[in-house]
């Protein structure tokens, strides 16, 4: 049985369940397993070292999956930004027909995929920044509660509040992303208003993730309090799985004086890498959200997603109806 939304129909997937595009795990191993269960697969961009690594990957991933995925591109304010433009054109040549946007200021890059009829999801953290990014013309918003992994934003808004207030008021296809790992969190999201989820940290806990299994399982032994909000006092919070590293940031950044510099050697993307490839949990941060607490097991990616299709229909199907028939022999 398939689940129809906005959102499936937009870009002609079988569930309306998205896989995150995470840094150093969206590769073609997980995107393609995603896409092959009836989701939609995301590849991250930037995990690849240069745009014509990203071209391989792309065609490494469509040698494994005839299903639609996506390729998320990310847009962070840096020093030496990456070529941008490069893989932007790189994805273009690829014939990629979904791109996932996220980060700062996308207009420039929205608007070339807009002009080679590719559609675009825009990841954002606040009601206003999804209206900003309809307006700009992009075909879905990705809305990220406060219980994500990564950058949550600065207003501290959890899902129950954000999705629907969200839904009131954008008109194109959403999807909910923070805190999602199985079928009641499916249901709650199309109860609130979105057309679909979208999960990070549940598809980190599959077999087919390409990260050690000591993650998978550290993923499974935490609860929903294993994280930790670093950079708040500079206002670029994030939210990443409590370990030593993180709880060393934490620390360093509780000083009034207290700098990025101070705490560079520790939040290093390649330190972060090496946790993901060598399982050494103290080598680096561990970006992981509150959804740990609903992690139990390191399934398959379509023993998952079947998991929480037949947990969505079981819910619809049987327990909603049951409370509407309790209710109405209860009423006088």
């Amino acid at each position: 049985m398939k689940f129809k939304t906005r959102f499936t129909e937009l870009v002609g997937i079988d569930y309306p369940i998205v896989q995150g595009g995470m840094m150093w795990v969206g590769r073609a191993e997980l995107a393609a397993a995603v896409s092959n269960a009836g989701g939609l697969g995301i590849l991250t961009a930037l995990t690849q070292p240069t745009p014509d690594a990203l071209r391989h990957e792309i065609e490494r991933c469509r040698s494994m999956t005839a299903k639609p995925f996506a390729v998320n591109l990310t847009i962070l304010p840096s020093v030496k930004p990456p070529p941008y433009a490069e893989y932007r054109q790189a994805i273009i040549d690829s014939g990629v027909k979904i791109v996932e946007t996220a980060g700062h200021n996308p207009q420039e890059h929205v608007a070339h995929f807009k002009e080679h009829d590719i559609t675009v999801i825009h990841k954002c953290t606040a009601v206003r920044h999804a209206l900003s990014s309809q307006r700009m013309g992009v075909d879905a918003i990705s809305i990220d509660g406060f219980e994500c992994a990564g950058h949550p934003g600065e207003d501290d808004i959890p899902g129950l509040v954000l999705i629907p207030a969200a839904a009131d008021k954008v008109k194109i296809p959403m999807i909910a992303s923070g805190g999602f790992g199985d079928g009641r969190g499916l249901v709650a999201a199309l109860s609130l208003g979105a057309d679909g989820i979208n999960m990070g940290t549940r598809f980190c806990a599959t077999v087919e993730a390409p990260i050690h299994p000591s993650v998978k399982q550290l993923l499974v032994d935490n609860d929903e309090r294993g994280t930790n909000l670093i950079f708040r006092s500079l206002r670029n919070t994030a939210r990443v799985g409590k370990n030593g590293v993180s709880d060393k940031v934490v620390e360093i950044l509780k000083r009034p004086d207290a700098r990025f510099e101070d705490v560079a050697h520790l939040v290093r993307g390649a330190q972060g890498r090496v946790l993901l490839e060598t399982g050494d949990l103290d080598a680096g941060l561990v970006w992981a959200g509150q959804v740990q607490g609903l992690i139990h097991d390191i399934p398959t990616v379509a023993d998952l997603i079947q998991r929480i299709v037949r947990e969505a229909m079981d819910i619809i199907s049987s327990r909603l109806p049951g409370v509407l028939n309790d209710r109405a022999c209860a009423s006088p």
